[in-house]
């Protein structure tokens, strides 16, 4: 499988978030967190928390992170490293390909 429609440039605001559902290699489906960052560069990470398995989408954008609303682990957009307990295990970053305004997403290669 290759890079995939995940949304429009326009879609996602500037230390914003946008949940989108895309087509794994398996048949299944990933969920991704579109994250725009402070200062607009945009990001798709998994939107499931490696700690608390609930939605990234739902948390707070500062600088290059994002906040899981539910426990506060911080991870980076840029690594998926967890910055803050209790999260320890990363979660998954997906190169994304901006075609116009177009924003495409591979998640069938993690970084």
């Amino acid at each position: 499988m290759t890079a995939q429609l995940a949304c429009f440039d326009s879609d996602v605001p500037v230390g914003g978030t946008l949940r989108v559902e895309l087509d794994g290699v398996d048949g299944g489906v990933v969920e991704v967190a579109m994250v725009r960052d402070e200062d607009g560069e945009l990001h798709a990470i998994s939107d499931i928390c490696s700690h608390g398995q609930v939605s990234l989408s739902d948390g707070e954008v500062e600088g290059c992170t994002v906040e899981c609303w539910l426990h506060g682990s911080r991870f980076d957009l840029r690594t998926g490293k967890p910055l803050s307990p209790p999260a320890i295990k990363p979660v998954p970053v997906y190169p994304v390909t901006i075609d116009g305004e177009r924003v495409l997403v591979d998640v069938d290669t993690p970084l």
